[in-house]
């Protein structure tokens, strides 16, 4: 799992580092039964406070995408994965309903607007 973090971002770091495990959990880079590194080796890799970890850990764990235990560790719990993905829907038909209203505003058709959505979504 890489976590890439900016100190330049608005975003807090704990918020950066949840929402690429979240994102890793999602896409199935992690699945449940994976051992997260412990507080302290993942807070010496990514050059942050163990208290950041720390938060990351319990943050994840009370919205259920991960279980610790003591002596043992944190780990992948995908419990909560179909939340996940249903947020994602959410945040991705919000966006469409901005360029829909767009659309509308300019007079582009549903076809042409569909024929474009096509063409995009194919190109990587």
């Amino acid at each position: 799992m890489k976590i890439l973090i900016s100190n330049t971002s608005d975003t807090p770091l704990y918020q950066q580092i949840k929402d690429q495990i979240k994102d890793a959990i999602l896409k199935e880079e992690l699945v449940e039964g994976d051992p997260l590194p412990s507080i302290r080796a993942f807070a010496n890799d990514l050059k942050v406070s163990v208290l950041t970890i720390r938060r990351v850990y319990e943050e994840l764990e009370k919205e259920g995408f991960v279980s610790s235990q003591v002596g043992i560790g944190t780990s992948v719990t995908a419990s909560n994965l179909e939340l996940l993905r249903d947020s994602k829907r959410r945040l991705v038909e919000a966006k469409m309903l901005d360029m829909i209203q767009i659309a509308k505003t300019l007079k582009i058709s549903k076809e042409e607007l569909n024929e474009m959505m096509n063409i995009l979504y194919e190109e990587d």
